[in-house]
């Protein structure tokens, strides 16, 4: 029941933040030659191209009809259960098992639900305001929700039960007025949530107690996540600074301000990502464009990065490995931003590689782990399934009919688990529409 929690014991934190076997603890990146292939830029559908609203429209109606009559929808399933013409915000595929993923809506619900038939699995009640927010813990064992009511749920599987079928309401957890986004710790029972007031919160769970609320920043924290080592956190906000902590503590470790003309990003900061290292940090701006590689040891700016247009608000920007010949892997960037643009970067020299599009914004992104694929989601309404080492678009993917708000890839790369203000839906990554067509 929910607040029966029998003989488990609380996560140590300290065993939690010990190294990660496969960290990279000195922050070097392979050099490019060790890329398994790399093909330059060339070709069409790669230059950024422009057009006014009636082509856009006349586009989007070629999309409709695309799926009305030309029979090119490429769903595999649709989740309905959080009503029709219902917005959803946040979507996660389980890390276990791919059949199995969350959701979360302006219905003031979570839904985990199966990804084969779209079948309802359970749904997380509780919130009392939209559901922004979703995410398994790195086990799949827990979920957790977090909405604008400033609420933040966690479920557990049923101890015993086969698969991931069968889920119980653990506990209900003090945080922020109001919640931006929740992160899972990548190697334990620990979760973030940032606010809207500014403050950031960590508790353990089981237990659900408090461990830290992390206060620095003086505006709404936008986005912020564990260093994939588990050892720090990162966290930006509207006020335009980032801030490094160390979790045992609760205390800052480095903080880069505004007052850095270096690092100054117009419209405070929207997106992050952390290498796999731990040691550099990639925030994106909300109104002009901008990226800043941060060195995470030092608290210095590296790079200013520019390949989006100036009025662009960077949505989403995420670090990846790629397989190599030798026996480690070469470290990548991706970025996406409202202009439509998606651009991968050299993650050594930060300098751009190459640029793509979509009709519209490009609201998420997400890599197919261990692979040289990633996913971006775009108001056009397309997915599309992008190759790094080519900077090319693969494959696009058809089936929503409104504007894509987040995607998730499972862990083997072969699903794509989408949200929309028309719903959620399920793709399958591989089958393009001209082999459908040919067929």
């Amino acid at each position: 029941m929910a607040n029966q929690q029998g003989q488990e014991q609380p996560v140590d934190l300290d065993d939690v933040l010990q190294p990660l076997p496969t960290a990279q603890d000195d922050g070097t990146f392979l050099e490019e030659d060790d890329i398994l292939e790399v093909e330059e830029l060339e070709g069409e559908g790669m230059d950024v191209e422009s057009g006014d609203e009636a082509q856009d429209d006349e586009e989007q109606d070629g999309a409709d009809q695309l799926l009305d009559q030309e029979g090119f929808n490429d769903t595999q399933a649709s989740f309905d259960g959080h009503g029709e013409d219902t917005s959803v915000f946040a979507v996660a595929v389980h890390p276990v098992d791919p059949l199995i993923a969350v959701s979360g809506g302006e219905d003031d619900m979570a839904h985990i639900w199966r990804t084969d038939t779209g079948a309802s699995v359970v749904k997380l009640t509780g919130h009392t305001d939209s559901v922004t927010s979703v995410g398994f813990s790195f086990d799949g064992e827990l979920v957790a929700t977090g909405g604008m009511d400033g609420r933040v749920r966690v479920w557990r599987k049923v101890k015993g039960s086969q698969g991931y079928l069968t889920w119980e309401f653990l506990t209900n957890l003090e945080g922020p007025d109001e919640v931006n986004w929740i992160n899972w710790h990548p190697k334990g029972n620990l979760l973030l949530a940032g606010g809207a007031d500014g403050t950031v919160w960590l508790w353990s769970l089981p237990t659900g107690n408090t461990l830290h609320v992390l206060s620095g920043h003086i505006a709404s924290v936008t986005c912020g996540q564990f260093t994939p080592d588990g050892k720090k956190i990162v966290t930006c906000s509207e006020d335009s600074t980032l801030i490094l902590w160390d979790p045992r503590t609760g205390e800052p470790i480095h903080k880069l301000l505004p007052s850095d003309a270096r690092f100054r990003l117009e419209g405070g900061i929207n997106s992050l990502a952390v290498n796999p290292a731990g040691t550099v940090a990639i925030c994106g701006g909300g109104a002009d464009g901008g990226l800043r590689a941060v060195n995470l040891v030092q608290g210095t700016v590296l790079a200013q990065m520019v390949g989006h247009e100036d009025d662009a608000s960077i949505e989403a920007v995420a670090f990846s490995e790629i397989p190599t010949i030798g026996q480690a892997s070469v470290t990548v960037v991706v970025s996406a931003g409202t202009d439509g643009r998606v651009c991968t970067w050299e993650a050594n020299s930060f300098k751009l590689r190459s640029t793509g599009t979509h009709e519209d914004a490009v609201t998420s992104l997400s890599f197919a782990p261990n692979t040289t694929h990633f996913i971006t989601g775009s108001a056009d309404r397309t997915l599309k399934v992008w190759d790094y080492r080519r900077g090319t678009c693969e494959q696009t993917l058809l089936g929503h009919r409104d504007v894509i708000n987040s995607c998730s890839v499972s862990r083997d790369g072969k699903l794509v688990v989408s949200g929309g203000d028309d719903g959620a839906k399920v793709f399958a990554v591989g089958k393009s529409n001209e082999e459908k067509m040919e067929a």
